[in-house]
């Protein structure tokens, strides 16, 4: 089966709400934008555990970690920030 390019209004008439939705989606045109949407968010994803990566003091500071690894340092290092700033 050949992709749908493109769609005719008068081929939507009498389809259901879903079934619409459906067509619409199958379109070239459409998942090609919804690709490219998704690797943008997923870019701006990864910048930003770069940038939370480079603020975390970690030995050695070059070791790769995941992006769990990554939240959970983060967790334990803004625990020990709060209790340094609350230690008289």
């Amino acid at each position: 089966m050949e992709p749908i390019t493109h769609l005719d209004p008068s081929e939507l008439v009498g389809l259901s709400r879903e079934e619409r939705r459906r067509r619409r989606r199958a379109t070239l045109k459409y998942r090609t934008a919804h690709a490219t949407r998704e690797r943008i968010r997923v870019e701006a994803f990864n910048v930003s555990f770069a940038e939370l990566r480079k603020l975390l003091p970690t030995l050695p500071p070059d070791k790769k970690l995941s992006k769990i690894e990554i939240l959970k340092l983060a967790i334990c290092y803004i625990a020990y920030l709060n209790h340094v700033l609350e230690t008289p």
